[in-house]
């Protein structure tokens, strides 16, 4: 039998949900800074839905990445914390200035479709390892996201 963690989990397959929750962070922490970026920049006749959409998301993106953060401790893994470290295991690119609604909300809808894609990945994973901590904030992002995506879209047709 292997060794358990301070939570009585299989430890070898708590390491490897912390591995792929480090990525789940990364890319959250690249993913709130291009939001706040689309709220800052923002312009055009969408300026004010748009301003505080993007402010009611990145404010959300903030409370789940401590949450991924306060997951990983929980398993008796560390955390990243530093954008260096960030950049080299994101799954999100990146963006800057960008000033168009549009694009800005197709920025969003493509992230929350990369990140529904590694949540997916952790449910399974946690499933495996017999984590329901990891399972249920999965489950909880995954059921929110759908809906994001549902619902940024529709502002895009016209």
């Amino acid at each position: 039998m292997n060794e358990l963690n301070q939570i009585g989990l299989d430890a070898l397959k708590s390491e490897a949900v912390v591995e792929d929750l480090n990525v789940l962070l990364a890319s959250y922490s690249l993913f709130y800074q291009n939001v706040r970026g689309f709220h800052w920049n923002i312009k055009g006749d969408k300026f004010f839905e748009l301003h505080m959409k993007f402010e009611e998301l990145y404010n959300d993106l903030s409370n789940k990445i401590d949450d991924i953060a306060e997951r990983i401790l929980t398993l008796g893994g560390v955390p990243d914390h530093s954008f260096t470290s960030y950049h080299k295991i994101t799954l999100v690119p990146e963006v800057n200035q960008v000033t168009d609604g549009d694009v800005a909300v197709k920025n969003i809808v493509e992230t929350l479709q990369k990140l529904l894609l590694m949540q997916r990945g952790l449910l399974k994973a946690s499933e495996e390892s017999n984590d329901e901590g990891t399972n249920a904030i999965m489950n909880d992002y995954i059921r929110e996201q759908e809906k994001l995506i549902w619902m940024y879209s529709a502002t895009l047709n016209k």
